[in-house]
């Protein structure tokens, strides 16, 4: 039996491409007798195409009693050549291969993102013991000890910070690209990243019970339950089988005649039926692919037309993922917003953190910073500087109040205006004093809104799955028009409120773009990653992934996969009105065996030709 299926699975698709190119060859020159062979060519098909299908019948019948259509196919190939119509069972044995091929090139790629998680593990920790640094293996850290983490380096467990200011990157459990400012008695979770300052932690969970081995665990079995689409003449193969056979056994009691039988058994083989599902799908693949859709799971398309529910992550989804300053503010009328601005931004320059970085980059869109003559950097605080002869503190509250710049009553409120809708602010000190303030926040794409929009046109509820905070969550939905909004979302929670959607009859797309979204993309019945700015484990646990992050182009997607599904219920209506009528005419006689396979093998034709209109298709704009 392993002998068997080791030569089912040799050379994969290219000995069936081979195969189906001999087998095409070999039908024409038994058809028009071009070439003197002492044999029928026909025979090469049978063997190259007809063989691997009678092998896979029968593996599944005597391993575990599984009908497909292959069964059929595999009686109607036997008795063909039991009474001499080797054309029509070569014919029929070549059309069911390159249907299977077609379906076997729509099944998904290999995907790593497991192992990529894995590689995110930190494999090293600094464990104080005695008052000595030791470099042990991150498995065996244990709950209780005290490790220290330097700048770069990844969080080796989950635990409290215990001495030590820094700004931690969190994007692999929030999604949020920003880091987080740290200090003493703050928590840490492991696979997160220590960006500046050094600091010593206490592990409160290590091991199995980490952050980030809770997260592959996630992955890991987030897709467990998702429903893989059966193909439909599978599905029904038990009773095309038991009534295949029954009408030609019927038929050669009644009239005698065994070839009306045999014609029987041919025609109602499902070859268009096959072809109906996988080649509207690959037209529909080609389709997305125009659009910069990269669909990586075979029967996605299927399960995306079926959706009630749209998840969305925020940061690098609906949001261009990158913080701009979108306000300036000024203390003190001998500060003007602009000069506070440019000193922000000088003090800034030489900085490596990522808001840093920001406000250089949006300043620089309206003129160059002055070059800091000194500069220091401050974890878990910002920056301090000298520039053009003054002296620039630029970062949280906590540095002012650490260099004796008290901020007024007033001063606290015009900031946590800007912090109530979720925007970062940065305070600026000039020379001792309180000068003003910067506001970055995550800016939204501006095709977000019009997308939003055109999906409930279409019966689909949008909800926002976000590792934001509340404000900010609120304030992009708010602009958004999204009525559901859930905001402080961990990996678990979005998976969480994936689960309850489809606890409710509800399928759900998720389209995220971060590590922690790598578990909801698994578990949703449609995964969409975007592939530009996403994250390469994202996009290896999507079934979707969005190449160039239009995402002006989702609705399109959407809008497809309806009409793919339009298109596969037409193949297959026609595919079995046509074997109906076909096994009709062989019941009369007016069909023999080969006339019968060209008959219903022209209606694979067919079908396959309206699948094809799926590559040109457009949604049609309201």
């Amino acid at each position: 039996m392993k002998q068997l299926e080791k030569f089912l699975e040799w050379g994969g698709t290219r000995r069936e491409i081979f195969c189906l190119i001999l087998s095409g060859a070999a039908l024409l020159i038994s058809m028009f007798d071009l070439l003197p062979l002492p044999f029928d060519a026909a025979w090469i098909a049978i063997v190259l195409c007809g063989i691997p299908i009678v092998l896979e019948a029968f593996l599944g019948l005597v391993t575990a009693f599984d009908i497909k259509a292959d069964v059929l196919v595999s009686i109607a190939l036997i008795a063909s050549v039991l009474i001499g119509e080797n054309f029509a069972a070569g014919e029929v044995a070549f059309i069911m291969q390159l249907g299977g091929l077609l379906e076997d090139l729509t099944v998904a790629r290999a995907r790593a993102g497991i192992e990529k998680l894995v590689h995110l593990t930190p494999r090293t920790a600094r464990v104080i013991r005695e008052e000595k640094e030791t470099v042990i293996p991150a498995e065996q850290v244990q709950a209780g000890d005290v490790l220290r983490v330097l700048p770069g380096e990844t969080v080796p467990a989950d635990g409290v910070i215990l001495s030590g200011r820094t700004s931690v990157n969190q994007a692999v459990m929030t999604g949020e690209s920003l880091p987080v400012d740290k200090e003493a008695g703050d928590e840490v979770s492991s696979g997160t990243v220590n960006q500046f300052g050094a600091f010593e932690m206490k592990a409160l969970r290590a091991g199995e019970d980490s952050s980030i081995q809770r997260m592959i665990r996630l992955v890991q079995s987030a897709d467990a339950g998702k429903a893989k689409i059966v193909g439909l003449a599978d599905r029904w193969a038990t009773w095309i089988v038991i009534i295949a056979l029954s009408a030609a056994a019927l038929t050669w009691l009644i009239s005698g005649e065994l070839l009306r039988a045999v014609t029987i058994l041919v025609v109602f083989c499902p070859c268009a039926l096959v072809l109906a599902t996988p080649t509207a799908i690959m037209a529909a693949i080609g389709n997305a692919t125009r659009h910069g859709f990269l669909v990586r799971e075979g029967d996605a398309l299927e399960r995306l037309a079926a959706v009630s529910r749209i998840a969305f992550d925020k940061t690098g989804t609906l949001t261009c993922g990158t913080p701009e300053v979108t306000a300036v503010r000024s203390f003190a009328g001998e500060y003007p917003e602009e000069m506070v601005y440019a000193c922000t931004a000088s003090a800034e320059l030489r900085s490596e953190h990522p808001l840093g970085k920001a406000v250089v980059r949006s300043f620089r869109q309206k003129a160059s910073a002055v070059q800091p003559e000194e500069f220091q950097m401050l974890p878990g605080r910002g920056v301090r500087a000298v520039a053009a002869g003054r002296e620039i503190l630029a970062g949280n509250r906590e540095l002012l109040e650490d260099s004796q710049v008290i901020l007024t009553q007033a001063q606290k409120s015009q900031a946590e205006e800007f912090l109530a809708v979720g925007c970062t602010v940065i305070y600026t000190a000039i020379d001792g004093k309180a000068a003003g303030f910067l506001a970055l926040s995550d800016t939204l794409r501006k095709e977000s809104p019009e997308i939003i929009r055109q999906i409930r046109d279409m019966g689909i509820r949008p909800v926002l799955l976000t590792g934001d905070h509340e404000e900010a969550a609120a304030a992009i939905g708010e602009q958004l028009g999204m009525e559901e909004v859930h905001a402080g979302c961990l990996p678990e929670d979005k998976l969480t409120w994936i689960g309850n959607f489809q606890s409710a009859g509800e399928p759900v797309c998720m389209i995220g773009d971060g590590i922690n979204d790598a578990p909801a993309l698994k578990k949703a019945d449609v995964g969409i990653a975007m592939g530009g700015v996403g994250s390469d484990i994202a996009v290896d646990a999507a079934d979707i992934a969005l190449v160039d992050d239009e995402v002006k182009e989702l609705p399109h997607l959407l809008a497809l996969s309806r009409r793919m599904m339009l298109t596969i219920k037409c193949n297959l209506s026609f595919s079995m009105g046509l074997n109906f009528l076909a096994i009709a005419l062989a019941i009369t006689g007016i069909l023999n065996p080969v006339v019968g396979a060209l008959v219903h093998n022209a209606g694979s034709v067919l079908v396959i030709v309206n699948s094809a209109f799926l590559l040109g298709w457009k949604k049609r704009k309201a």
